[in-house]
């Protein structure tokens, strides 16, 4: 069981108050089951960023109506947070090793509560995506503390079961998003999709401090790779910002280009900078690893077809005068496929089956059912059975190929596998939002061209997935954890 071991606070020292990682009461320290409080507390930030990420797309129409503003417009009120994200999580768990896991966390989730108030109450549209970076930032404090508190809680002989609960916390929120964001958006207006982050992000911090451990070993602050930080992001957000300038942005021609070069530079730049820093953001060397190299593309692809359709589907079922309540519960079926797949594929597939086999076979049912999309009517009749088996597909994919992933890269690097995998899986997120926001603009108005438009993205990114895993070396380390 874990014990607060690091030393106590001086109690009458107002310069701990705020920098000092609090212990929690002997009553619930003492308690045997005092690791499994714990990690229910964790869970809620696991379940409250996967609800965030799924809810967010259900207020495009809302927010373009207010604020008349375009789609591409709009779509950065969900690229924002996902590009913060992305660039601050390695940070954020440095920062957390060195100063305390707990103290981060906390700190983390009053951001998020604050910022998702401030949401609320955004007087235009830039106001929102502004206090949706400072959302992220608290995001990326909670998400990069949240398994490391759960693995120095439990108890070593039940940490797969505690790694599950916080599994199944992600999985359900992100199921429950749409439905969630439809219901809220439909009756009390998009703001409360903002709002309702609030009660549970002050219940979290309570619980918190009274039921999370101290931090009992820390790391020194290294030598942290700035540059490559900022050429990384300077790559990554030019690249979004072109694709959304071209999806409808009061943006020149030449400025678009101007974007898309900004970001070849950059990465072009980042990468020879990695080649020659002392200490770099990402070890190059770790890529020349077939299976890291083919998972992480793998990985990308995945998250693009899991998060494209949640900017889809909504476009598609408004444009037919249905509710945002109808089409969150429509859109359900695909999240609740991948948290059904994810947490209970192990019972259902062949033991024998290695995790290479496992990403192929999940490759090609998530495949074949976004192809479906380029065929059939997209109907609520047809979508629903499409989304689902397309979320089963993604499910049983997705922590076979990221326990490939971390199955190939030495133990010594884990935490930068790990960063690799978030960072990755943030990137696909974002490119599922910005290219389906393209297809949609370049049917000049027709929605139902713009869908199929966007169901070829889909299939293309479902087709590069099902390479990297046939291409992929393969391996089954059985010791290795999977994640969602």
């Amino acid at each position: 069981m874990a014990t607060d071991m690091s030393p106590h606070p001086s109690r009458g020292s107002w310069s701990t108050v705020f920098t000092a990682e609090r212990p929690r009461p002997e009553g619930i320290r003492s308690r045997p089951n005092a690791w499994w409080l714990a990690v229910g507390t964790v869970c809620f930030g696991a379940f409250m960023g996967q609800l965030d990420a799924s809810i967010v797309t259900l207020t495009y129409g809302s927010l373009r109506t207010e604020f008349h503003a375009s789609l591409a417009a709009v779509e950065w009120v969900s690229l924002a947070y996902l590009l913060t994200l992305v660039a601050l999580l390695v940070p954020a768990g440095r920062l957390a090793d060195a100063h305390g896991r707990k103290l981060l966390y906390l700190y983390g989730f009053a951001v998020f509560t604050l910022a998702s108030a401030a949401c609320g109450l955004a007087p235009s549209l830039l106001a929102l995506v502004a206090f949706r970076v400072v959302q992220a930032v608290g995001a990326a404090m909670m998400q990069a503390n949240s398994v490391a508190l759960v693995t120095t809680s439990a108890p070593r002989e039940r940490m797969r079961s505690a790694l599950g609960v916080q599994a199944a916390a992600q999985a359900l929120g992100l199921a429950l998003g749409p439905t969630v964001g439809g219901a809220l958006v439909s009756t009390l207006g998009w703001r409360w999709v903002f709002w309702v982050n609030v009660p549970v992000g002050l219940i979290a911090l309570v619980g918190g401090h009274y039921l999370l451990p101290r931090t009992r070993a820390r790391t020194a602050v290294a030598r942290f790779d700035w540059a490559g930080l900022g050429l990384l992001a300077a790559a990554t957000t030019s690249a979004l910002m072109g694709v959304s300038a071209a999806s409808g942005l009061a943006v020149p021609g030449w400025g678009v280009a101007l974007l898309f070069l900004l970001a070849v530079g950059a990465g072009w730049g980042f990468v020879r900078w990695q080649r020659r820093a002392a200490v770099p953001l990402l070890d190059l060397a770790l890529l020349r690893r077939r299976t890291v190299a083919f998972g992480l593309v793998g990985a990308l692809s995945g998250y693009l077809v899991l998060f494209g359709p949640l900017v889809l589907v909504p476009v598609v079922l408004t444009a037919r005068g249905f509710s945002d309540l109808t089409a969150g519960l429509v859109l359900t079926a695909l999240p609740a496929g991948f948290a059904l797949a994810a947490t209970g594929g192990d019972r259902l597939l062949p033991g024998r089956l290695s995790d290479r086999g496992r990403c192929l076979a999940g490759a090609c049912v998530f495949t074949l059912a976004v192809a479906a999309l380029l065929l059939v009517p997209l109907t609520i009749g047809w979508l629903g059975p499409v989304l689902a088996l397309t979320g089963l597909g993604l499910g049983t994919f997705t922590p076979a190929n990221n326990t490939m992933i971390m199955g190939a890269i030495p133990a010594s690097s884990s935490g930068t596998g790990g960063g690799l995998v978030n960072m990755t899986r943030g990137l696909g997120t974002a490119l599922g939002v910005a290219l389906v926001t393209l297809a949609l603009h370049l049917s000049g108005g027709d929605v139902q061209a713009g869908a199929r438009w966007a169901a070829a993205v889909l299939v293309a990114a479902s087709a590069v997935a099902v390479a990297s895993a046939w291409l992929s070396p393969g391996r089954d380390p059985r010791a290795s954890q999977a994640m969602l």
